[in-house]
């Protein structure tokens, strides 16, 4: 919709409006005090204005007078204005804070639905949980649904990172591992562990040899951070010192962790 596109426009239609309005002793700094501009602003857009046929000088106590075209130029633009300013509202009447998840069911628009934590997944469910919220758009089972209106608290409990600590390659990177031991750690966590990561080189050569298809080995710490964040427990392959960055950004998450050293003891 065009609505006063260029510069100028709206100050001559508030001019054009304010003269139709007060006819027949307005002056120009009674329109200067009203839009907040200068005398000379006005002056020269009452210029532009006469100079266009929307207004015309006055003679006597009538210093300007606004012309036919200029009523039906203040309808139109005025006309344009509560279009525009309609469709603003409509805009801002549905503009919600809008959440994502994934339905469980077949859900309708307005439906009152609740919310639940899986695996580190948003889900809409219709049995009550701590948490509800309203259906904005229909969805069908297993798409993603869009929420508003949420309420209460989902319950989560926060997951824990394993760090499985290994040598660097100065210290002999793999094959310095005590596999027995790594195999071990494996088993002992792998019930319920969701998410592995690897940190360095060694990580994702130790990751290859068994057979481990990592979920994230870029931005690791910020990954474990997110999904421990989420419920889920995870399992870093880390090298040497970088155990340190994991754990410092572990630390400012208050995220529970656990160090596994597996370097061969010699």
């Amino acid at each position: 919709m065009k609505v006063f596109k260029k510069k100028g426009e709206l100050t001559k239609f508030q001019i054009l409006a304010d003269i139709a309005r007060g006819q027949p002793h307005l002056r120009q700094k009674d329109i200067a005090d009203k839009l907040g501009i200068t005398v000379q602003a006005v002056s020269e857009n009452l210029k532009t204005l006469v100079d266009e046929g929307w207004v015309e000088t006055g003679s006597g106590q009538s210093r300007y007078k606004i012309t036919k075209r200029g009523i039906e130029k203040v309808k139109t633009e005025a006309n344009n204005l509560r279009k525009y300013a309609d469709q603003v509202i409509d805009t801002m009447n549905t503009y919600k804070s809008v959440w994502p998840a994934i339905a469980q069911e077949d859900m309708n628009e307005g439906e009152s639905v609740w919310l639940k934590m899986e695996d580190g997944t948003l889900y809409a469910v219709k049995e009550e949980t701590s948490a509800r919220a309203e259906v904005l758009h229909d969805a069908l089972k297993g798409e993603d649904v869009a929420l508003v209106s949420l309420s209460g608290t989902i319950e989560l409990e926060p997951g824990f990172v394993v760090i499985m600590k290994l040598p660097t390659i100065n210290q002999g990177g793999t094959r310095a591992c005590d596999l027995d031991n790594v195999q071990k750690i494996l088993e002992k966590y792998e019930a319920r562990v969701q998410k592995v990561g690897v940190m360095g080189t060694v990580s994702r050569s130790l990751a290859n040899k068994l057979g481990i298809k990592p979920d994230f080995e870029f931005a690791t710490p910020q990954a474990a951070v997110a999904a421990a964040s989420r419920g889920l427990n995870v399992m870093v392959f880390v090298v040497g010192k970088m155990t340190r960055t994991l754990t410092h950004r572990l630390d400012e998450k208050d995220i529970n962790y656990i160090i596994e050293d597996v370097l061969t003891q010699s």
